[in-house]
């Protein structure tokens, strides 16, 4: 029981800032069916990515020239000037994600699980029941946290645009001082 408890606990860490950045990017008003197909691919990101830290193990970080933290931070600063970019020049109501947006976020939100996967074994001998774990926390916490943030767009308008880019900026600079 310790040990799927300790499952849990990592399973919300990993979740938060999935949570975090999906209150931003709910402040675009995705419609219905993009914010539970980002919940559910952020959800399976966050299945596949530990299983595969098990798999190739701490040997990747040496082939890599860039670091996780420089390309998740990228990342999100492409979202967030887009969030800006359709603030100062809007061309329809609702955000237009792609599916390369939607991989995008799914693995910048996701690839902590991938490290985490690097020394799962070490934690626990229930490798897909963690990953199990870590996928439905995940859906739940990117879901809940766009319909956080639609329900902030109501109550703010075009304000929450601004709120949710700079939170995405923030998080993307803190993320380059890991």
């Amino acid at each position: 029981m310790p040990e799927i408890l300790s499952l849990f606990l990592i399973g919300i860490a990993l979740s938060m800032d999935a949570f975090s950045l999906s209150l931003a990017v709910g402040t675009v008003s995705l419609e219905n069916k993009k914010q539970l197909s980002l919940s559910i691919i952020v959800g399976c990101f966050h299945f596949i990515l530990p299983l595969l830290g098990v798999l190739i193990g701490s040997n990747l970080m040496r082939f890599l020239h860039i670091s996780a933290s420089l390309l998740v931070a990228g990342i999100l600063l492409l979202i967030a000037f887009e969030m800006i970019h359709g603030v100062i020049k809007p061309s329809e109501k609702s955000f237009k994600f792609s599916i390369w947006g939607i991989l995008l976020f799914a693995f910048s939100v996701s690839f902590d699980s991938f490290s985490v996967g690097l020394g799962l074994s070490f934690i626990s001998s229930k490798i897909f029941l963690g990953s199990f774990i870590f996928a439905i926390l995940s859906f739940g916490f990117t879901y809940l946290g766009l319909i956080i943030g639609r329900c902030a767009k109501k109550k703010l308008g075009v304000t929450s645009n601004i709120i949710g880019a700079i939170l995405l900026i923030v998080v993307a600079i803190l993320s380059l001082c890991k």
